[in-house]
């Protein structure tokens, strides 16, 4: 599996996204992407209590820690690598967490809108 480019949604390199805890599909706190990667792990998104309780709902727990796979499990504020179509979802139910641009995938665009992420993007950004 080799990874994409690592370039970000504004053209420019893709910056880190977070490695406490650890995030991306391949575990490089970047949110590089490949072929195999289905999911399209590729939104730098910021956690937040809302976006956790909605996606638990939803079916896909990040909160709960799995120790048998190394995962502490997310908490309000932590940065990780979001699916791009859960992310979409989320922004469509109006719950969305922020992003940051600079560390999310040009290849986030393939399922999420540059003006959603841009609604969507830190102060920082």
């Amino acid at each position: 599996m080799e990874p994409e480019d690592s370039i970000n949604v504004t053209g420019g390199p893709l910056a880190i996204c977070g490695t406490d805890p650890v995030t991306g599909f391949f575990r490089d706190g970047q949110c590089n992407t490949c072929a195999a990667d289905q999911g399209s792990h590729t939104v730098c998104a910021v956690m937040t209590a809302e976006f956790l309780a909605y996606s638990k709902y939803v079916g896909n727990d990040l909160s709960t820690p799995r120790p048998e796979y190394g995962f502490a499990g997310l908490k309000p504020g932590d940065p990780w690598c979001l699916c791009a179509g859960r992310f979409m979802q989320a922004a469509d139910e109006g719950c969305a967490p922020q992003v940051h641009l600079a560390a999310t995938h040009r290849r986030a665009l393939d399922i999420v809108p540059l003006e959603v992420l841009r609604a969507h993007a830190t102060k920082t950004d």
